[in-house]
């Protein structure tokens, strides 16, 4: 996924610097201007035709150039991991998985539940079973059993540095019973020791914050040529903001998140307490 918006974002760069509109792009490959729209967004797959002739096109002839581009396009159309759970993952979701398997750095705002990168087992499977209620035991486990293949990219050679904010109603709020949610609490304490990880947590004494809209995650990636993008999740979709006037907002929101909210050292020492009173 991250590998095809690049791509497309190469080519949109390409197309813009030597003039040329979506709909010329699209009539040299037999397309229309909207496939080029598409394609320049990463949502469509490549074929290797199709990039060969924007590149002659765009009047890109440098071999090497070439090449890489043709084999970033060649690399885009590989599957994920993640399509081995097909049966059980919404294609909106396969789509941010990708994303969230490439980042450089993940920032998290969360006020329903403990984040899914930081779910221990057993909570994974009272979270996905209270919100997928009839579902085939089989199809839970395969739920979780996907939440907890997401969670290697944390400790992953390329794990990116993640950054949560969770409001003390994600602490407070039980899934599963007294045992599930301390050794959740447990797993929080050991999971914010760790080096490319902050926690931080906002509790109710502070009143109103900047995380009144909702939770929300805001993803990096080392590609200098990606802007970063904001994932929102819905009941049935999800939105993707890249636009930088709106990423610039959840920016803010970030950003005041970790100043108001206490130190990680400080947000340790709550989740020692929540667990002595659970």
């Amino acid at each position: 996924m991250v590998r095809r918006i690049l791509l497309g974002s190469q080519l949109r760069r390409l197309r813009e610097s030597r003039g040329i509109t979506r709909e010329a792009a699209g009539y040299s490959i037999r397309a229309s201007e909207s496939k080029i729209s598409r394609m320049e967004l990463g949502r469509v797959s490549f074929k290797a035709r199709d990039v060969e002739d924007l590149l002659t096109l765009y009047g890109v002839a440098d071999e090497a150039e070439r090449d890489s581009l043709l084999g970033l396009a060649r690399e885009a159309n590989v599957a994920g991991w993640w399509h081995s759970y097909g049966d059980v993952l919404p294609g909106w979701f396969q789509t941010y998985v990708g994303l969230e398997g490439a980042a450089s750095l993940i920032r998290i705002y969360e006020v329903q539940f403990v984040h899914g990168l930081l779910q221990t087992e057993a909570y994974a499977h009272a979270v996905v079973s209270r919100g997928m209620r009839g579902a085939s035991p089989a199809e839970i486990d395969r739920r979780v059993a996907l939440r907890l293949e997401r969670q290697k990219v944390l400790v992953s050679e390329r794990a990116p540095a993640f950054h949560a904010v969770l409001d003390e109603a994600a602490l407070r709020r039980p899934y599963g019973d007294r045992e599930v949610m301390r050794a959740q609490l447990r797993h929080l304490i050991d999971m914010s020791e760790q080096s490319n990880i902050t926690l931080q947590v906002m509790p109710f004494s502070h009143g109103g914050h900047a995380g009144e809209s909702g939770a929300f995650t805001m993803l990096r990636f080392p590609e200098s040529d990606l802007s970063d993008i904001v994932y929102l999740e819905q009941l049935t979709s999800a939105l993707y903001l890249d636009k930088p006037e709106e990423v610039a907002q959840y920016e803010k929101a970030m950003a005041a998140l970790a100043q108001e909210g206490p130190s990680p050292e400080e947000s340790r020492d709550l989740l020692r307490g929540l667990l002595q009173l659970t």
